[in-house]
Parts: structure tokens; C-alpha cells; sequence
């Protein structure tokens, strides 16, 4: 058992997040409505909070610049393999520019806990 805590702080064996959006083109200034999906490790985890970021992407200069984060704080105790969904609301800036060739939209979403390595998730969106 204390094995797989040590693994688990290193990343080994983790709780996992992914962004779940019922769709990947959005309007400038709509509200989108997704959720978080949750899946335990191999150990209960105690999580701290779920940052998602809102980035915009510039080929021509090879720069990513965040717009907003929408941050879920959380005390929520997930346990090993437990599976859940947390809800997600975001307001689309209604002065963004529109995706291009050189422009480009995703959410980067990390999942923070108390002990141990974030996880990770990317999210590509297109702005029309």
C-alpha cells in the first residue's frame, strides 16, 4: 500500500480528469456547458482544485496566451477507481478573434491535488 502511494505522488497511478464538451465550434460570447470527468487511481486522493484555461494559440508567433481559467474549488476525497462528473460552465469572450490557419483555441485543464502530481488535459475548440 505504501508503494502504491509513493507511485501515485510521482504520477504513477493517478486520478485522471478529461474535459467532456458536447461539442468542439462555438460562436464568440455563448456559454458553454460541459462536465469534468473523474476516475480514481490506485489510491484515494484528496483533491484541491480543478484550474481549466482558456488559451489562444498564435502559429504565425508561436505563442499561446491565456484568456480566462475557470477554477472549481474542491475538498472532495476521490477514491480508487470511482468514477464522477463535476460541471462545467464557460462564457466565451464576445471579443475574441475567430479561429484561423494562425489562430487556434483549447482549454487546458489540470486536476491539483493536496499530495502528488497534477493531471492533465487538453481540449481543442474552434471559435467561429
Amino acid at each position: 500500500m505504501l508503494l502504491r502511494k509513493y507511485m501515485s505522488l510521482l504520477g504513477v497511478g493517478s486520478a485522471v480528469i478529461d474535459l467532456i464538451l458536447p461539442k468542439e465550434t462555438y460562436k464568440r460570447g455563448e456559454l458553454i456547458k460541459g462536465y469534468f470527468h473523474l476516475r480514481g487511481g490506485t489510491i484515494e486522493q484528496q483533491l484541491k482544485r480543478i484550474d481549466s484555461d482558456l488559451v489562444v494559440i498564435d502559429k504565425e508567433t508561436n505563442t499561446e496566451r491565456v484568456i480566462d481559467t475557470a477554477t472549481i474549488l474542491s475538498s472532495k476525497l476521490i477514491n480508487p477507481e470511482e468514477a464522477s462528473k463535476v460541471s462545467f460552465t464557460f462564457k466565451l469572450p464576445d471579443d475574441i478573434p475567430v479561429s484561423t490557419e494562425r489562430i487556434s483555441y483549447r482549454f487546458k485543464t489540470r486536476l491539483i491535488f493536496n499530495e502528488g502530481v497534477e493531471s492533465k488535459d487538453q481540449d481543442h475548440i474552434q471559435v467561429i
